[in-house]
């Protein structure tokens, strides 16, 4: 998992609630478990559209989405935190997450930063934004992440990764109770 410190970036806007995991990526996209290429499938019926945020040319570079509130609710998909990943995006700003993407997000290395509803929508019109995960900041707001996941993001640690940590200790219970 690649580290998450600071962040400066295009910003895409994205002024939609409810935004589910079945439109973040259709089940046809669900037959991998490979991660990387689902970004071609990131909001596929969406895009469509030709006149989508995420086909404009001038988004084609953002690293950071901005939308609206219970955004990733739905089913319990990994592939919607590794599609966004795929596409290039590291950082969701919204009002709120659905619980169980929110956690995908925390676990492959994507910043879901829960703000204000006023802070979400005037960052819609910024082009550009830092994000700085150790201050806990998104330009000049505020936000809270659990400090344990603050941590792993920090130093890209994923569920392998921590439990490396112990192999040691692993090992040596194993001895011991072998």
């Amino acid at each position: 998992m690649t580290p998450f410190t600071t962040l400066t970036g295009r910003v895409i806007p994205l002024d939609r609630a409810n935004v589910d995991t079945d439109q973040i990526i259709p089940k046809q996209f669900l037959k991998t478990t490979v991660r990387s290429g689902l970004g071609r499938g990131l909001f596929h019926n969406w895009r469509s559209d030709p006149n989508f945020v995420f086909n404009l040319p001038q988004y084609r570079d953002a690293r950071i989405l901005v939308t609206g509130e219970n955004f990733g609710c739905g089913s319990s998909r990994e592939h919607a935190p590794w599609a966004l990943l795929d596409f290039g995006i590291r950082a969701i700003i919204a009002p709120s997450f659905g619980d169980i993407f929110y956690n995908n997000c925390c676990q492959n290395g994507l910043l879901p930063v829960r703000l204000r509803q006023s802070a979400v929508q005037g960052l819609l019109l910024a082009n550009q934004l830092t994000i700085d995960l150790a201050a806990q900041t998104a330009g000049t707001h505020h936000f809270e992440i659990e400090p344990f996941r603050k941590q792993c993001l920090i130093e890209g640690a994923d569920a392998i990764a921590l439990t490396l940590k112990y192999e040691s200790d692993i090992a040596a219970y194993e001895a011991r109770t072998s």
